[in-house]
């Protein structure tokens, strides 16, 4: 059973906002798309550039912290702030049937997350294998050359095989490190997609609102969002150790994407309105499917993925440390739901 939806009255037209209104508005989201940028980029590369910060080196004790607060901000970002929007959008009295009569939320959100469990293990598998069969056909290649070596140097075939050997070792040793790296890649790769996807979102929505008081508290809160939620994304591309290029187009997309979706709401603010059926089911869906992204990314491959880890199992200690910190991202990021 779900809860029986009471329609009220449907303001679907809107509200006619004066020119000085909109003249003042429009300072505030040149000033949201700047102050926007900066946290987002300075929150996402404080954690890729750990060489600048030590303490955020992966695998210390302050980056498994560091990370287990930006995932509570994720699973705050998901559950407070996302799917209520969409609960908002998709029960609207502006729209009917068949919106009305099934609860489409939950049931997007839901598929979301099942979507991502399968990209995720379709992904990890597909670079797992295609990583094994090059390590593979390398170990065939120095093996054929260790055994045209050991024919022409029949005195020296024990100091050849016994080579072979050593870096057969030394590949299934490191199997499990690259595993770890491949999972890393695919994790920063998806996460970085439902972050864009609701970060969008959330630019159009700012970007078409002419009040400039909302705007103004939107502008500080989602700057503080931008900056946690940066810090972590970042822990998972140090993580990942991807080549300075796609480091650099993570930091990017993750950076402006946001301001760009202020951007598009500015250039459609005229012909924009949040209440038509239209925008309500788009922004609805968007909203459902990237909730259940994040809240999936957050508990399952940031939070639980660290907290089962041996250096957290094995320490008491950091294991409070890394408890209280979630609990310190959830409650920040669920107090700023109040003004955003």
């Amino acid at each position: 059973m779900f809860p029986v939806l009471v329609k009220g009255e449907c303001t679907c037209d809107g509200e006619e906002s004066e020119e000085g209104s909109k003249s003042k508005a429009l300072k505030f989201k040149i000033g949201a798309i700047v102050s926007i940028l900066v946290f987002g980029g300075i929150g996402v590369c404080i954690p890729v550039f750990s060489k600048i910060f030590p303490s955020f080196e992966p695998g210390k004790d302050f980056f498994f912290m560091m990370k287990a607060f930006a995932a509570g901000v994720i699973l705050a970002t998901g559950f407070i702030h996302v799917l209520p929007d969409a609960f908002e959008h998709l029960s609207s009295p502006c729209l009917g049937k068949p919106w009305s009569e099934f609860p489409f939320t939950g049931f997007i959100a839901m598929m979301a997350a099942i979507g991502t469990l399968i990209v995720d293990t379709i992904a990890t598998s597909y670079y797992k294998n295609m990583h094994f069969n090059k390590a593979q056909a390398i170990v065939v290649n120095e093996d054929e050359e260790k055994g045209i070596d050991e024919h022409e140097h029949d005195g020296h075939v024990h100091v050849h095989t016994h080579a072979t050997h050593g870096h057969a070792h030394g590949s299934v040793g490191g199997g499990s490190d690259e595993g770890e790296l491949i999972r890393h890649r695919v994790i920063s790769n998806v996460l970085e997609l439902g972050i864009i996807v609701h970060s969008v979102i959330i630019g159009i929505s700012l970007g078409a609102s002419e009040d400039a008081s909302t705007i103004k508290t939107l502008l500080i809160a989602l700057s503080f969002h931008q900056f946690f939620e940066g810090m972590g994304l970042g822990g998972c591309i140090a993580q990942a150790k991807f080549k300075t290029r796609a480091v650099v187009l993570m930091i990017i997309f993750f950076a402006f994407t946001t301001p760009l979706g202020i951007g598009i709401g500015i250039g459609i603010s005229n012909g924009y309105k949040e209440n038509s059926p239209t925008a309500l089911i788009v922004e609805g869906v968007l909203n459902s499917a990237s909730s259940g992204i994040l809240i999936y990314m957050a508990l399952v491959d940031l939070l639980a993925a660290d907290f089962m880890s041996a250096k957290i199992q094995g320490s008491g200690k950091l294991l409070l440390q890394v408890c209280v910190s979630l609990l310190l991202g959830v409650g920040m990021m669920s107090t700023l739901a109040k003004w955003a």
